[in-house]
This record gives structure tokens, C-alpha cells and sequence, in this order.
């Protein structure tokens, strides 16, 4: 008789709603009524906002239910903009927000929300190394429901946390609180047409790099691996199309999709070395996040291969390839990534050799590099950023 399967999981899966479609953003109106909102806040970039078409049938849907607008939304959320977010919310008296756009709009509204709930500094609020382990204070305060309606397919909207970066250190700054995850995402084709097609792609990057590394966490969980498969397989079939079909809303949908799948899935399985290690060297190159992330996946892929033979096998099944082998999954996933147009090298991306020693201090702090199968050293990361320099 065979020994019984280690197969313990703890699958919890958060309210989450979903809307897609042509009448999608009519949705709002019933959702605020659902949790009996009457004064939203929009927050959004400036590019967003000046979007006069879709913006004009938000606020048509919206009505007088919204009493006011932040399009100073900047990437990698700054302090400085995160700060004036809070501030006009209070300003308002808003007891809803709408994140309208991209990952910085929606981590912007996220972290603002949070910060006006606990009346405090990020430096109290945020996960900190305490005894040589990272460690994030519990955030007791409610906080006000949030929806998105965005315009790329990340994996921000699905997520229970925001990093805000701040603009005298560099530091990138976490904050974790279940109770500011939102209430669910609305796509609509107007907004999802509003992206530049290098933006949806950077974005989805991001969402397939998160799948990958998902796909080889130490913690397995079926429920989780199937929503991360999909994610795989749908960016996949669809990232190409944003640039075939640029006037086409179904590819970016799909996209979006794709991005909840990631999210939630990886909300299970956690992050990764190359997350982690793009969200120190992001605000230090001239691409996005998602670009960067990709373009370190197989370097992390390497470094987790003694660990995760059998997990990378599971992803030659998912992607249809037919030798499962290590090696060559991971040079599969490299073609991909050539086909896909990522770069090669961080010097490609305006990455300076000389501040890779901070990006290592960095990246050693961030949440997301415990979740990996495999927890590198300082000289570790050391060396994979040499080796993808």
C-alpha cells in the first residue's frame, strides 16, 4: 500500500467581484449601494484623466455619487502622491474609492486608504526587519471599500497590499492589510483601449513572470496552481495580439483576466525572487516592473532549480512542451520571453552597475523574496544581478 500524499492546504478565498463588458461600468452605482457609499473619490493618473471619452461615461455613471477626483497618480506610487491622496480623501469625506488605470493608481488608492484609516506614518505602518525577520504590524482601523476600473492587466487589483517608494531613501515601503484589498475590478473595453499597447505589455509581463514563479512555490495548492496555469496559458495566447489587433479591446480583456488569476493565485503560493528583485530595480531602470521581472525570471529560475524539478515540470505540462527536463523548460520560458520582446540584460535597461550593491540591500528587505522556494543569501542575489547585468 502507498504511502498517503502530503496534501494539507489552507485555501481561503477573499469576496471578490468581477465585471467585463460592454455595460460593465454600469455596475458602479448598484455596487456602492451595495456597502451603501454615497461619497466616492476617483484616483487616477493624469493620462488617465485626460481620457475625455471613457472618463466621460464614468462620471455620467457615477452621477452625484462622486465628490471627487486625484489624477496625480505617479509611478511606483511616491509618497509625495500617495500623501495628497489621503488628504483629498479626507478632504471629501469619501466613504468609497475608485482606482481608475493602471498598478500605480491602484497601490496610490490602496496605501492612501490605508494611511487615512490609521492615522499614521508609513514608517509605523509599514513591514519592518524586526530580529532579522520581516514583519508586518497588524492594521486594526476599517477601511473604506475600493473598486478598480483598470486600463492594463495587473496583478495590483487583486492584491491586499501597496508599496509606496520614498523619494529621499528609495526605500520601497510595504503595507499589508487584508481589510484594503477591493471589493472587486471593472473591465470595460473603453478604458481597456486607453493603455498605450507597450503599457498592456509590460503590465502582462508582469502577470506571466508572477505565474511562473507561482507555479514553483514550495507551497502547493491545487486550487491555486489551476488559476496560475490558466493565467500562463492565457497570456500566452493573447500577448501577441495586443500588438497584432491594437484597436481590438478582446486581447486586453483577456489580459485582465488573466492579471486576477495571477494575483489571486500567487495571494496562495506567494511571490518570488524575481518580484522581489524588480521591485528594487524598477524605479532604478528606464522600463516598467512587469519588464524587469521578466527579464529576471530565468536567473531565478536557475537559482531555484535544485529545489523545484518536479514544480517545473508541472509547467512544461501546463505550457504543452514536450521535454520536461530543467534545462530545458527554462530555456523555453527564455524563447518565450524572446518572443515576447524582453530584454536580456539589466545594462539594456539603464540599470548602473554601480548600484546594484543598494538593489541588493533592497531587495533582501522585500516581503516578496521569502515566499520563494528557495531563500537566497545577499551574496546570492549578489550574483544573479551580476550575472543578468
Amino acid at each position: 500500500m502507498s504511502a498517503r500524499p502530503d496534501l494539507n492546504i489552507r485555501h481561503l478565498s477573499p469576496a471578490f467581484r468581477t465585471f467585463c463588458g460592454d455595460r460593465a461600468l454600469e455596475v458602479l452605482p448598484r455596487e456602492l449601494a451595495r456597502v451603501g457609499a454615497t461619497r466616492a473619490v476617483m484616483i487616477c493618473s493624469p493620462s488617465v484623466a485626460a481620457q475625455a471619452g471613457p472618463m466621460r461615461r464614468l462620471h455620467e455613471v457615477l452621477g452625484d455619487r462622486l465628490v471627487g477626483q486625484f489624477d496625480g497618480v505617479e509611478e511606483h506610487s511616491p509618497l509625495p502622491a500617495v500623501e495628497h491622496a489621503r488628504a483629498l480623501l479626507q478632504e471629501c469625506g469619501a466613504d468609497a474609492v475608485i482606482a481608475v488605470g493602471g498598478g500605480s493608481a491602484v497601490v496610490t488608492a490602496r496605501a492612501a486608504t490605508i494611511l487615512l484609516a490609521e492615522n499614521a506614518g508609513v514608517r509605523t505602518l509599514c513591514t519592518q526587519r524586526v530580529d532579522g525577520k520581516l514583519v508586518s504590524p497588524k492594521l486594526s482601523a476599517p477601511k473604506l471599500p475600493q473598486w478598480v476600473v483598470p486600463s492594463s492587466p495587473t496583478t495590483a487589483y487583486a492584491k491586499a497590499g501597496a508599496a509606496v517608494r520614498d523619494t529621499q531613501t528609495g526605500e520601497r515601503l510595504a503595507l499589508y492589510d487584508p481589510k484594503a484589498r477591493a471589493q472587486g475590478v471593472v473591465l470595460d473595453p473603453g478604458f481597456a483601449l486607453t493603455a498605450p499597447p507597450r503599457l498592456c505589455w509590460s503590465a502582462a509581463l508582469n502577470a506571466f513572470s508572477m505565474a511562473v514563479e507561482g507555479l514553483q512555490s514550495r507551497h502547493v495548492d491545487p486550487l491555486a496552481d489551476a488559476l496560475l496555469a490558466h493565467a500562463l496559458r492565457a497570456v500566452v495566447t493573447w500577448l501577441p495580439r495586443v500588438a497584432d489587433r491594437p484597436l481590438d479591446a478582446i486581447p486586453r480583456l483577456q489580459l485582465m483576466l488573466a492579471a486576477i488569476m495571477s494575483g489571486q493565485g500567487t495571494d496562495h503560493t506567494g511571490g518570488g525572487l524575481a518580484q522581489a528583485l524588480s521591485h528594487a530595480i524598477g524605479p532604478r531602470s528606464q522600463v516598467a516592473n512587469g519588464v524587469v521581472e521578466a527579464l529576471l525570471l530565468p536567473h531565478a529560475m536557475r537559482f531555484n532549480a535544485p529545489v523545484v524539478g518536479d514544480r517545473l515540470a508541472g509547467i512544461a505540462d501546463y505550457l504543452g512542451l514536450a521535454d520536461r527536463a530543467t534545462g530545458a523548460v527554462i530555456a523555453s520560458i527564455e524563447n518565450l520571453l524572446d518572443e515576447f520582446g524582453v530584454p536580456r540584460r539589466l545594462r539594456d535597461v539603464g540599470v548602473a552597475k554601480e548600484s546594484l550593491d543598494e538593489i541588493v540591500e533592497h531587495a533582501m528587505g522585500d516581503w516578496a523574496i521569502t515566499a520563494g522556494p528557495r531563500m537566497p543569501e545577499a551574496d546570492d542575489v549578489r550574483e544573479i544581478l551580476r550575472r543578468a547585468w
